[in-house]
Parts: C-alpha cells; structure tokens; sequence
C-alpha cells in the first residue's frame, strides 16, 4: 500500500513526531510506501510531493515545524478542487491518506471522506485545544508552557516598575491556552473568549491588587470580547476559510486600563513564539502515539476516523464529530479560577 500524508493549517510543535511514527511503524511492521504532500492541501491540489521513508525521518522528533510544511488552502473553494486531488492521488497510486491538522484540515478531511469517497485518516493538532471528540491536541501543552514561562518573566518587570502587564495570548475563540497559563503562572486577571468582560471590573481587580502592593498580570485570549463592544481586531482580512486574523485587545485594553485607572499599562503579545520551537515532552509523546495508531487505522481500513485521546487511551471517532463544535472553556472551570482575581 501507498499512503500519503499532509500537513496542513497553522504549523504547531508535534508535526514532526505524527510523520515520524506513521513513517516507521508503517514501513517497519506493514511494509508500506509513503509520499509526504507539501504545503497542506495545497499538495495535493497541484501534486507536490515528497518522498518519505525511513531515512527522511530520521532526527525529525524533536523539531518543531513540519518537513512538509503547512499552509491553509482551501480545496473546497476551487471549482475543481476536489477533481484536481483525487486525479493526483490517483497518479501517486496513493491508496490512503492521513491528514494532520485542526478544525479546517479535518474539516476537508471530513467531506473528501464522506461526500467523496477518499479513504482518509485524521490526526488531531492545534495549539488551540478547542477540536471536540478528544481530551487534549498535541501542540497545546507546548504553547502553554511558552505562555507560562512568558508570565512569570512579566511579573519581575512589572513589579520593577509597578505598571500593569498585559500578555496576549493565542487560543483563536477558545479559553484554553490563557486559563491554563494564566493560572499556572499566577496572572491576576484571566480574560476568555467563553465569557464576555467588563472592563470596569478588570479595572477594579487591578486597582485592589496595586492596594497589596503588588504589580497586577493580565492575561487575555486574543478572542476574548467586552461585554459592551465587538471582538477588537488590528486586521479584518479572512483566509481562505473565512476566518478572520485575530489580535489587538491587548493593546486596546491596556490604553483602557490607563486610561480608567491611570496607572501605566503595557502590552505584550506572545504571537506566534507560542507555535514554535521544540515541542514539550508530552506533545512528543501524545503525536507519536495518535501516529502509531493513525497507521493502524490505515491497516484496518478505518477510513473516516480520527485518533483522539481518552484519558490516557487512543480511540477512533468520526472526524466529523472532531469538527461539528469547537470545544470551549466550561463556565464552571472559569469560576472556579476567578478567586484569583484581584
């Protein structure tokens, strides 16, 4: 059997690890042939490829990124696009394909799959962690241990000068990276996309904190909303899946929070440092497993499927249930951090 493999939508520490494990168990035990598409869905469309093997992999584990890139092409925006990827996969006599990625990746996944006929296997990333059907994406620990690191070297600058900090970070429409960090690294205000804030209440928990005589940390996701306003943007162009390039509240809240409590307040947005670099050894270790058992999959037949993470076993489930909801912060587990604020 041949197998392709892709990458594609926002790169995240762990790619690596997924080809890696696909690669050697699928050579090593099931005697198969890879072919690594480039670029995402893009690869497919226009038939580029890699070869994959052994050798090809060899040293990969610990680097982040991925050896076949990623982008975020759309096939299904193209009139001929899905023609055009399975004509492709047809002249690489590729039989299977997995897909690695997140909600948009898997959501091509998921129609090629089931509307199309393509036998596909996907894989479940995104420093986001807001994919359903699976406990946690590898990725995700990573960004939060950038993030977490980010906040405890925030608080020695902002206690050298007394000034409000606020960190940025990632997360798209989910609370996930900024409650994990924002807790784990002791942030005073921690602002969600799940629960709308009030700036006058951010302003009152940091006006109590400089009254303890400590420097107030706030963390805040970069869909977290206001309640009276829209979501603030420093850029509204869309990618070809219509999403819109968030960033922008932080430095619109601090310049609020200066403005109300006249106390000086800076930004700092963590950007795209939460994607890169090597990944965490828990993102190591769940990508090589959701890689092992991505080419079991491939061997069974399972078309369709997505290895996800159970408490600490791997299952399949649709790739459609991965995609049908984003999975968001509870309010009960935002409550329940919300003593520490202020």
């Amino acid at each position: 059997m041949r197998v392709g493999v892709l990458t594609g939508g926002g790169d995240c520490p762990g790619l690596n690890a997924v080809i890696r494990a696909v690669v050697r168990k699928g050579v090593q035990e099931y005697g198969y042939d890879f072919v690594g598409f480039r670029d995402g869905w893009r690869g497919p469309l226009e038939n580029d490829t890699v070869r994959l093997d052994i050798p090809a992999v060899r040293g990969i584990l610990p680097r982040g990124g991925t050896i076949l890139g990623s982008s975020r092409t759309n096939p299904l925006k193209q009139d001929d696009g899905i023609r055009r990827i399975k004509e492709n996969l047809a002249k690489q006599e590729v039989e299977a394909l997995i897909a690695i990625g997140g909600e948009d990746t898997l959501g091509v996944a998921t129609r090629l799959s089931d509307d199309y006929g393509v036998p596909c296997v996907g894989v479940p990333k995104t420093i986001d962690n807001d994919l359903s059907a699976t406990d946690y994406t590898f990725g995700f620990d990573t960004a939060v241990g950038i993030a977490t690191e980010a906040i405890d070297r925030l608080h020695t600058t902002a206690e050298s000068h007394m000034r409000v900090l606020v960190c940025e970070v990632m997360g798209r429409h989910a609370g996930w990276i900024a409650i994990h960090s924002g807790l784990a690294g002791g942030a005073n205000v921690i602002l969600i996309p799940e629960q709308r804030f009030d700036v006058d209440k951010v302003c009152a928990w940091i006006t109590s904190r400089f009254k303890a005589s400590y420097a107030p940390i706030v963390v805040v996701a970069e869909g977290a909303m206001p309640k009276d306003g829209d979501m603030v943007l420093k850029d509204e162009s869309l990618d070809s899946f219509g999403h819109v390039r968030l960033s922008g509240v932080g430095e619109w809240l601090a310049k609020e929070i200066e403005r109300r409590t006249g106390k000086e307040a800076r930004t700092t947005v963590l950007g795209h440092i939460q994607r890169g670099g090597t990944p965490s050894a828990f993102d190591r270790w769940l990508a090589t497993r959701f890689g092992l058992h991505a080419i079991e999959a491939v061997r069974d037949g399972d078309f369709g499927k997505m290895v996800a993470l159970r408490g600490t076993d791997i299952v399949r489930v649709p790739i459609a249930h991965a995609t049908a909801k984003l999975k968001t912060v509870d309010p009960k587990l935002y409550e329940e951090v919300g003593v520490f604020f202020g």
